[in-house]
């Protein structure tokens, strides 16, 4: 027995999805259709994307915000188990990206469900804002910039719901957080938003080393 997170080796790790995720072939083949593009690494896991579907359900969420949408696997993971009058609204910047992604959406039958909006995610979140739909929302998933975590996170966390769960992606950035001598932007940008949500008494956190890291954030 250990006290500490396993370190997953190839044979442990292909364990894990064998006996775990439950990926419907529509699914694979969108992961499958990313990983052959030039941006594949901005792809969440598979083993990610069931995770935060089982945490959508946990939660009864029927309305989430994300934040960064590439291709549109973890809007998939998430649409397919909202209700049927549930909405996932996604902020991205890119329809060459998010092109992808939309006639899975359509097989999948959930692209109703989805409201894509291109345009700067600050943008759309301050839009939301103005709208009066502050604490309207159940969940919010961050994966975007890096340098504009901090920003998205005050605005989530104003239309988010007491008790709603925000989760940050990336969070520990193939472990670059941890490495003083990196101070690359990027990893600075996630390093010190790690330091904020640890030190945020507005929240309760969890960060779970599936993935690139991934951070939960309740709010209290």
């Amino acid at each position: 027995m250990t006290n500490r997170t396993l370190t997953l080796d190839d044979r442990l790790y292909h364990y894990l999805i064998a006996h775990s995720v439950r990926e419907t072939p529509l699914m694979e083949e969108l992961r499958k259709v990313t990983q052959r593009q030039e941006m594949a690494r901005m792809q969440i896991a598979p083993e990610q994307g069931q995770f935060m579907a089982l945490l959508v359900e946990l939660m009864g969420a029927r309305r989430i915000i994300e934040v960064g949408t590439f291709t549109g696997y973890s809007a998939l993971c998430m649409a397919q188990v909202l209700p049927e009058d549930g909405e996932l609204i996604c902020c991205d910047i890119s329809e060459e990206w998010t092109d992808i992604g939309r006639p899975f959406w359509q097989q999948a039958g959930v692209a109703e469900r989805i409201d894509l909006r291109i345009a700067p995610a600050l943008d759309t979140l301050d839009a939301l804002v103005d709208a009066g739909e502050v604490e309207a929302f159940d969940m919010a998933f961050i994966d975007a910039d890096k340098t504009n975590y901090s920003n998205y996170y005050e605005r989530c966390l104003m239309l988010l719901r007491p008790g709603g769960l925000l989760m940050f992606d990336n969070t520990l950035w193939s472990g670059a957080v941890a490495d003083p001598d990196d101070q690359e932007e990027d990893t600075v940008a996630l390093r010190t938003l790690n330091d904020r949500l640890y030190r945020d008494e507005r929240v309760a956190i969890s960060l779970v080393p599936i993935g690139d890291g991934l951070t939960l954030v309740r709010k209290r």
